[in-house]
């Protein structure tokens, strides 16, 4: 592991475990903020484009509504990851150093980044549509982002399963990060020089399931495939390696509702 990931690893439950422990005052009710926190372990591949897979740490952010004065939107009162109407999603996304060795060798190392961003989404019943966008604030400084759908099945009252397509984008210099190679490192890897443009990076579907355990707490785990697209799909890097990308995901959700 990593430093970045040995750090998120062990941060993340300590930050999960301190919120839940923290008090929440109730003093007005025309303030209120209702938000979760995911922790948990995720199987992906080592980089964009490899056929090997690593055991990391995820996490993500969510905001289910907020009421501020006259101003209030999503709602307050049902901790569901679905929750129906128009709302703002937190969106965020840790990204695993890659190394130049091995078939990379020759390549430059690209550090940890840690994306942060905010998305929109509208959600009914039984779908739902969003979109997210994510900027680089640790690592490429670039922008991607993400857009989607659900069909949404709802079991029991406690169970909820989604499936949908899913399609990823990214910026001209988030492309070149992880997929370009210079004209130096095609002259050390053996690798065709190569300069990505912005666009769609990969077309996918994810399945999941997110099963409540009280009305603050729950468990979920997704499997995703992707396959790298256009430019993405196109690079040397990705062409020693493999355009299909699978990935799992399983957390453990903390859901908060702060009235101040």
């Amino acid at each position: 592991m990593t430093l970045m990931q040995v750090t998120f690893s062990r941060l993340a439950p300590a930050c999960v475990a301190a919120l839940a422990l923290a008090p929440v005052h109730a003093t007005a009710q025309d303030r209120a903020f209702s938000f979760s926190v995911t922790g948990g372990a995720t199987v992906q591949p080592d980089y964009f484009g490899s056929d090997s897979h690593r055991l990391g740490p995820s996490g993500a952010l969510g905001f289910s509504g907020l009421v501020l004065g006259g101003i209030s939107f999503g709602s307050l009162e049902s901790p569901d990851v679905f929750s129906e109407g128009v709302g703002v999603r937190g969106a965020f996304r840790y990204i695993p150093q890659r190394k130049g060795e091995d078939e990379l060798a020759g390549l430059r190392d690209v550090d940890d980044a840690v994306e942060l961003g905010v998305g929109l989404h509208y959600t009914t019943e039984h779908w739902q549509v969003y979109t997210d966008i994510r900027y680089g604030v640790i690592g490429h400084s670039a922008f991607t982002g993400e857009a989607g759908a659900n069909l949404i099945l709802r079991p029991t009252e406690s169970l909820t399963l989604h499936a949908g397509p899913r399609a990823k984008f990214g910026s001209g210099r988030f492309m070149r990060t992880y997929f370009g190679v210079t004209e130096a490192e095609a002259a050390a890897s053996g690798l065709g020089e190569y300069r990505p443009s912005g666009g769609v990076q990969s077309l996918g579907v994810e399945l999941g399931a997110y099963q409540a355990l009280s009305e603050d707490w729950g468990v979920s785990g997704a499997v995703r495939f992707d396959r790298l697209r256009g430019d993405a799909g196109a690079s040397p890097i990705v062409e020693q390696g493999n355009r299909d990308q699978l990935s799992a995901t399983v957390g453990v959700t903390r859901h908060f509702n702060l009235r101040f």
